[in-house]
């Protein structure tokens, strides 16, 4: 199992007007679990969270390693390790159809065409997806965008899988179908999810509030944390 370190990584920016903003605050974690949630209100700092584990942002002091890498120092070796599903497939999914996405992930990794073609086709199919490979991503049902784009991320095999509210445009099918597809990988799970029922799926849990992590433990535990945090800041948790 991979292990994701946090030590004291904080992101602050720049704002024209107010100054500097921290958007996370120093936080240090050490993520070894099979599958970790995290949750919290929008504008938290949850995706900032996940963002860093990949190198997609890097933090402005501290450090994130993967297994041993360094996000700063060792970005490339980093994105090889971690795959990222964003909350919209449509940022992701950047070839014309699934097929095509999947066998650009593939690229790298096997370069004779005919036997990616055959490469691409094994993971569609592993998802159930097979069928739809040559249509166009644009008459693709949200849920299916996004499975095609979980696809295309998991053709890689990265021993981390991070997940930015991967249900958040599904339909309640759609969602289960995600949910039992996540809970079969072999790889780790990171996620953030505002579907408490989702959360739970996972054997730790992290809220965030306001940029910094303000509960870690097990998932009950962490949702009902949640549910008060909610309820003080007169909000509703699902």
């Amino acid at each position: 199992m991979m292990v994701v370190r946090f030590e004291e990584a904080a992101v602050e920016v720049q704002d024209a007007e107010s100054g500097p903003q921290t958007i996370l605050h120093p936080v240090s974690l050490t993520l070894a679990e099979q599958r970790i949630a995290v949750i919290g209100a929008n504008g938290s700092g949850k995706s900032t969270l996940l963002r860093l584990i990949n190198g997609l942002l890097l933090p402005s002091s501290g450090s994130v390693s993967v297994d041993g890498a360094d996000t700063v120092r060792s970005g490339s070796e980093v994105r090889g390790r971690v795959g990222f599903v964003f909350t919209d497939p449509l940022s992701q999914l950047v070839m014309p159809t699934g097929r095509n996405d999947v066998e650009l992930s593939l690229r790298r990794s096997v370069r004779n065409a005919r036997e990616r073609r055959v490469a691409a086709e094994k993971v569609l199919d592993r998802f159930g997806l097979l069928q739809l490979a040559d249509r166009s991503i644009y008459d693709l049902s949200g849920g299916e965008r996004q499975l095609m784009a979980l696809a295309a991320v998991l053709a890689t095999d990265p021993a981390v899988l991070v997940a930015d509210e991967p249900s958040t445009l599904l339909d309640l099918r759609n969602t289960a179908r995600l949910r039992a597809i996540l809970a079969a990988l072999p790889q780790q799970v990171i996620f953030t999810t505002h579907d408490l029922e989702f959360a739970a799926d996972a054997e730790r849990v992290l809220v965030v509030d306001e940029g910094s992590v303000v509960f870690d433990g097990p998932a009950a535990e962490g949702i009902a944390a949640y549910r008060q945090l909610a309820a003080r800041a007169g909000q509703w948790a699902e």
